[in-house]
């Protein structure tokens, strides 16, 4: 395994051992810097800042890159995010009690260029290209809601776009059984949905109704085998406003081992 900072391909710093490794960085980060993890296939506990602290995460074997967010890519997260010249970073192999029911949503470390760390969202689209829009906003763990447009109340915003689409790509087969919406409550700035549908990568498609509801709208059902779904077919309630938006999508379950 290896932590590496790099700056165009050109290594800053590393760390690297087998289970368990860290990487102190004494410096401020550069606009630039990338944190670079090179993983075998299988669960890591990684810690890459300490806003964002510690996250059970499965890697595909692939690099995992993250660029370290500057300027409006750095508003979704915590003012102290990234920020610093004594920064700490580690990863190791997780054990086997950490991987049991849980969100199998939460990537705290998601990102647009993610194609190794899973979960991995993505949207056809995002209000205005804006961080605070994204789609990793509605995996992140952060369930703020009466208030948009600066972190914590961070959201996937669809641009009044009823088209609009998310997708979540857990990486490998799971087992789910629950998932819980929050959906974004700025009222009256804020509309809502009466109903969202959810086709799984297996073809099956579930439809669920919501409610103007500031807090977690769950949703039961018989567990079934996934590797994908994409979040559709939003509904908006017949009101004023035409921001409805998604906080967070809470997936429960376990894996298919």
């Amino acid at each position: 395994m290896k932590i590496e900072i790099i700056n165009n391909n050109e290594v800053k710093a590393k760390a690297e051992g087998e289970n368990d490794i860290y990487l102190y960085y004494e410096k401020t980060y550069e606009e630039g810097n990338q944190i670079r993890l090179s993983l075998e296939k299988g669960f890591y506990k990684v810690y890459l800042d300490a806003t964002l602290g510690h996250q059970i995460a499965y890697s595909n074997g692939e690099d995992y890159i993250l660029s370290v967010p500057f300027g409006q890519k750095h508003d979704c997260y915590n003012d102290a995010a990234f920020k610093g010249e004594r920064n700490y970073l580690a990863v190791r192999k997780a054990y086997p009690w950490e991987i049991g029911y849980r969100n199998l949503a939460l990537n705290v470390y998601d990102s647009h260029e993610n194609t190794s760390l899973f979960p991995h969202s993505k949207a056809n689209i995002e209000t205005r290209g804006e961080s605070v829009f994204a789609s990793r906003n509605a995996i992140d763990g952060i369930v703020a809601s009466n208030n948009h447009g600066f972190w914590p109340f961070i959201s996937w915003g669809i641009n009044r776009d009823p088209k609009a689409e998310l997708y979540l790509d857990f990486g490998r087969s799971v087992n789910i059984d629950r998932i819980i919406f929050y959906t974004r409550a700025d009222f009256p700035h804020d509309a809502w949905w009466t109903k969202a549908s959810i086709t799984f990568d297996t073809g099956e498609t579930m439809d669920f109704e919501l409610k103007k509801f500031d807090g977690p709208q769950e949703f039961t059902f018989a567990k079934r085998c996934i590797r994908s779904l994409t979040l559709h077919d939003l509904i908006k309630a017949d009101d004023p406003s035409p921001f409805p938006a998604l906080v967070q999508l809470e997936v429960y379950g376990e894996e298919d081992l």
